[in-house]
């Protein structure tokens, strides 16, 4: 008998049995002036096989490549399931990729349809559409976006809809018939990743992977079900959200989009979702903002968040998160504090609701693991890339280790090569890279069995993976002695003071760091002093500033091996940006990047 994809036919499938329900709400986005929208489960269904039928008419074959750039959107979602059922390829690319990259990937893909949300990612793609051999027909999402009168290759996404609506029976064959003829082989979507060095590549996730991760992830979180709420945050080019936001679709969860980035603290106060897919990066900025908050506080409610932090810690971290009974009196402190203080705060961040708050993407700093659990904040840290299906480990539901990345998913193999490195195997791995055979190669042990996910890590004694750096971003000082960045700025973290850390030192003598400060705490702290602060650059090399900065550093790396420690520093008034090739579109630094861009400055450090 033949195996049925999972995603080929899902939203028709749920349809019939969730009907009117809700399945999609979007978020009101005020920098877009859009109102709050739903749609149901029927209405998703029509969408989709209208949009399936007007690909099918537009001359869209199997294994054919449809690309599409916009902001999170449920038509992102619907163009991936209509190209499913025609045994198309999509292929997500970042919002917030520049010309020259949506470019690459189309020519990189073959690309032949691609969809665009707002106006720059329209014009963006009209500038670059005559260095795109294959692709012929661009479909805008947005209705308020202005086609170019002399621009006959485009079309509304409405317009694309009604297409399908006066398909013929001849297109209805044509796609129910590749729906039925689907297999896992094909492939379901390619992802390119975010190329912290060189070019993105395009990872080949056949659906054969998602047949194997989806179920896999359904029996972990057996505690999850079709009446819990999730909001779709990163963006669906990023393999996390995806995947995540299929497993939602298939378990019968309710999605609300959230449209804009900026937005989010207003969505999740909004929806207040059980569940929420996010980068360490939010839960930094939820942590510091509460720090923030405390350091304004007077000092009987300090002391009193201190106590309440104490009782969080034991009921959580003790009891719960070891799977044991919580005693009597600790359930009776725990319930005033969370209702008194712990409560209150999740409900201002919009988290008071939390089943599983899964993060991923980069480390958090174990401190802040430990404080959000501390104050009942569910969060669950996972591992995983765009090449593995996203997840290849993540806590599990009690008795794991904060300093690990959890216990590995079922039916994936990991082990840990000689030199230390992170090896994957299973049906969830990428069938290797589009169009690249020696990176394909390269990607893989020389028996072909394992995937090399370049990071490096071990097994604790309780069979849990510990991940300790990103093995590209090990650096080696001149002393001969080996330097993992991430932890170390991770520390940095951990005071809200520090916002973005880059760590340098490879082949030198001592370590320093490029760092971008809190612009609110510094004023703050300048104006405690009797600083002047009208031009924020100078503040910034104030030496009082500076000495305040270096005894913070000072103390949160106080544990570090000499070698490791930050001798010394330059505070940045600009942040590291995408636009300037300094962060991936999911906010990993390009370190290369950054030597390059601020090369007069470490110089001046080390000289």
């Amino acid at each position: 008998m033949k195996e049925e994809n999972i995603l080929t036919d899902l939203v028709r499938r749920q349809a019939r049995k969730y009907d009117t329900r809700e399945a999609i709400a979007v978020a009101p986005c005020a920098s877009a002036g859009t109102q709050a929208e739903a749609i149901s489960w029927d209405g998703l269904a029509e969408k989709v096989e209208n949009l399936a039928l007007a690909l099918e008419s537009l001359g869209i074959q199997p294994r054919n490549m449809i690309a599409s750039v916009a902001h999170n959107c449920p038509e992102l979602i619907m163009i991936d399931f209509a190209a499913f059922r025609n045994r198309a390829v999509p292929v997500s690319i970042y919002a917030t990729s520049s010309k020259e990259q949506i470019s690459y990937i189309i020519r990189d893909a073959g690309a032949r349809i691609i969809f665009t949300g707002d106006q720059h990612h329209y014009d963006s793609v009209r500038a670059i559409a005559g260095e795109c051999p294959e692709l012929y027909k661009i479909i805008v999402i947005e209705p308020t976006v202005r086609i170019d009168p002399d621009d006959h290759m485009s079309m509304y996404f409405g317009e694309l809809l009604a297409l399908g609506r006066e398909a013929n029976e001849l297109s209805r064959a044509a796609v129910e018939r590749r729906t039925a003829e689907a297999v896992p082989e094909d492939i379901a979507t390619l992802v390119y990743t975010s190329g912290t060095t060189g070019e993105p590549k395009g990872a080949i996730l056949p659906h054969s992977c998602f047949n194997a991760a989806l179920p896999a992830h359904t029996r972990r979180l057996s505690y999850l079900t079709d009446a819990d709420t999730s909001v779709c945050f990163l963006p669906l080019s990023h393999i996390f959200e995806k995947a995540w936001s299929y497993f939602c679709l298939m378990s019968g969860m309710h999605i609300t989009v959230n449209r804009d980035p900026r937005e989010i603290q207003d969505t999740l106060r909004l929806v207040r979702p059980t569940v929420l897919c996010a980068v360490p990066r939010f839960w930094e900025k939820v942590y510091a903002g509460i720090q923030s908050k405390l350091g304004r506080v007077s000092p009987f409610k300090r002391w009193l968040m201190g106590v309440a932090m104490k009782v969080g810690r034991r009921r959580n971290l003790d009891y719960v998160r070891c799977g044991r009974p919580v005693p009597f009196m600790l359930r009776i402190g725990y319930s005033f504090f969370y209702n008194q203080i712990f409560k209150p705060m999740q409900r201002v961040v919009g988290v008071d609701r939390g089943v599983i708050f899964p993060t991923a993407g980069a480390p958090l700093a174990p401190e802040i693991t430990s404080y959000l659990l501390s104050c009942g904040i569910p969060i669950v840290i996972g591992y995983g890339l765009s090449e593995t299906t996203a997840t290849v480990s993540f806590y599990p539901h009690t008795n794991y280790e904060i300093a690990s990345i959890g216990t590995v998913l079922d039916g994936v193999n990991v082990c840990i090569s000689k030199d230390g490195e992170i090896l994957v195997s299973g049906p969830t791995v990428m069938r290797g890279y589009y169009g690249r055979p020696d990176d394909s190669a390269n990607a893989f042990t020389s028996d072909g069995k394992w995937f090399r996910t370049g990071d490096a890590g071990y097994f604790d004694e309780q069979g849990q993976l510990v991940l300790t750096e990103r093995i590209k971003d090990l650096f080696k000082t001149s002393n001969g002695k080996y330097v993992a960045p991430q932890a170390v700025e991770g520390r940095l973290f951990t005071d809200p003071l520090f916002e973005q850390v880059a760590l340098i030192g490879d082949q030198r003598k001592f370590v320093s760091a490029l760092i971008v400060p809190s612009r609110e705490l510094i004023q703050e702290f300048a104006a405690g002093m009797g600083i002047s602060a009208s031009d924020y650059r100078k503040l910034l090399q104030d030496p009082r500033i500076n000495e305040w900065v270096e005894s913070k550093i000072k103390a949160l790396t106080a544990g570090l091996a000499r070698h490791e420690q930050i001798k010394r520093f330059t505070l940045l008034a600009e942040p590291f940006t995408m636009e300037k090739g300094e962060l991936t579109n999911t906010l990993k630094l390009r370190r290369r990047v950054i030597l390059e861009n601020y090369a007069d400055t470490i110089e001046k450090m080390y000289s």
